[in-house]
């Protein structure tokens, strides 16, 4: 059993579960220190990897002492020597903020709460704004997109699709895929050119089964697929390896209790082919496809597969410069921009391949969002606000720069 395998069936057994947990920053400075340190990916739990800065691997104590003896000569540096002290801080934060919060900027909502409010909105909206269920989760919560359009009832527009919440430790993802929504609906005026000539399709919770499990107990924090099982001992399929484009070539697992886990064949899982029947479903009219991530901070774009060059590479990368340049120009933050697999690493059956390989998207992008707190994954609540204002920035100048091309 593999000290991975060992770190997640610790993880799912009880309430002090991430106990004597550390997170180590990782910062190779030769190729083959980076080399060593991939190499890792299979064997431990990499919050964050790398090939152009440091990577951040969350470790046991015992596995501590045994990756400072893989990483000999390699400069390494505990961020966090108390994990579990931090989710509990985190967590009852997030429940302080949540008594008289605004929607999506001040503290981290359910997915139930998620799915009021967009609904609302279409009560309120309904000649600019739609919702539809289009699915359901392996443990029957109601998965629902959210159109919105400028009520002018012309048919058939450009599309922009969005989603987020695909790995269920990113709470940031939906936080930001809600203020995308409140831009474009109660915000109207201020954002109307985005909305001229497009309609927006907005998913704000694809993993909704894994997100309710990481708010359900500290212990669950970092729990990062779904919930369907696939074995006595470990559950959950990594939703982004489970897309039909270069499924499983590289980035995967066969390993039911790995983190990168690709299930058993592609779409076999309910959540990622909800998300397939969207994309198919606006085939011919996705201008651009924007999924939200963390953390980086990144702009991603094909290939995941491997490091090669996208067809139209030139025209991904300038829509990705685009939002590079504002949130630089906004508040100083750099966003790193350009091929998933050689900026990170490679990962085959992503989301962001299939909608550009398969389902037909001109522009491609994962925005990986900064990281936040000690862990990376959820900034405070505190911090949730300047955050997915930020982060609105680099999308909203993407989505121009679409536009102006298309």
């Amino acid at each position: 059993m593999s000290v991975k395998t060992l770190f997640l069936l610790t993880l799912i057994s009880g309430s002090l579960a991430l106990q004597g947990y550390k997170i180590l920053e990782i910062s190779p400075r030769t190729t083959e220190e980076q080399n060593t340190v991939e190499s890792l990916i299979s064997t431990y739990d990499f919050l964050k990897f790398s090939r152009v800065g440091p990577s951040q691997v969350l470790v046991s104590h015992d596995q501590f002492a045994q990756l400072l003896q893989t990483l000999v000569n390699i400069s390494s540096e505990v961020i966090n020597d108390n994990v579990l002290r931090d989710v509990v801080k985190d967590n009852n934060d997030n429940e302080i903020f949540c008594i008289s919060a605004r929607m999506g900027t001040d503290c981290y909502r359910s997915h139930l709460e998620i799915n009021n409010y967009i609904e609302d909105l279409q009560r309120r909206f309904p000649h600019r704004v739609f919702v539809k269920q289009v699915g359901y989760t392996f443990e029957n919560r109601a998965l629902k997109t959210i159109t919105v359009t400028n009520g002018d009832g012309r048919k058939n527009k450009p599309v922009i699709f969005v989603d987020a919440g695909m790995h269920a430790r990113e709470w940031i993802s939906p936080a930001t895929g809600i203020y995308v929504i409140q831009q474009l609906v109660e915000h109207f005026d201020n954002n109307k050119n985005l909305l001229k000539d497009h309609d927006w399709v907005v998913m704000p919770m694809i993993n909704a089964d894994g997100y309710e499990f990481t708010r359900s107990d500290p212990s669950n924090r970092f729990w990062r697929k779904n919930r369907k099982s696939y074995s006595e001992k470990c559950d959950g399929v990594d939703l982004n390896r489970n897309f039909d484009y270069m499924y499983g070539v590289s980035g995967t697992s066969s390993d039911p209790c790995a983190d990168t886990f690709k299930g058993p064949g592609p779409f076999s899982e309910p959540e990622s082919t909800v998300v397939r029947d969207v994309l198919l479903s606006l085939k011919g009219r996705t201008s651009f496809y924007l999924s939200l991530h963390s953390y980086g901070p990144y702009f991603l774009h094909p290939w995941s597969y491997a490091k090669v060059d996208a067809p139209n590479d030139e025209e991904l990368s300038d829509v990705a410069r685009a939002g590079y340049e504002a949130i630089l120009a906004y508040g100083g933050r750099v966003y790193k921009y350009g091929n998933t697999a050689k900026l990170t690493y490679a990962a085959a059956g992503e989301s962001s391949d299939y909608a550009y390989a398969v389902a037909g998207a001109r522009i491609s992008v994962t925005m990986e969002l900064p990281s936040g707190g000690k862990k990376g994954f959820d900034p405070p609540p505190q911090d949730i606000k300047p955050y997915v204002e930020e982060a609105w920035v680099g999308i909203e100048a993407m989505a121009m720069r679409v536009i102006e091309k298309y």
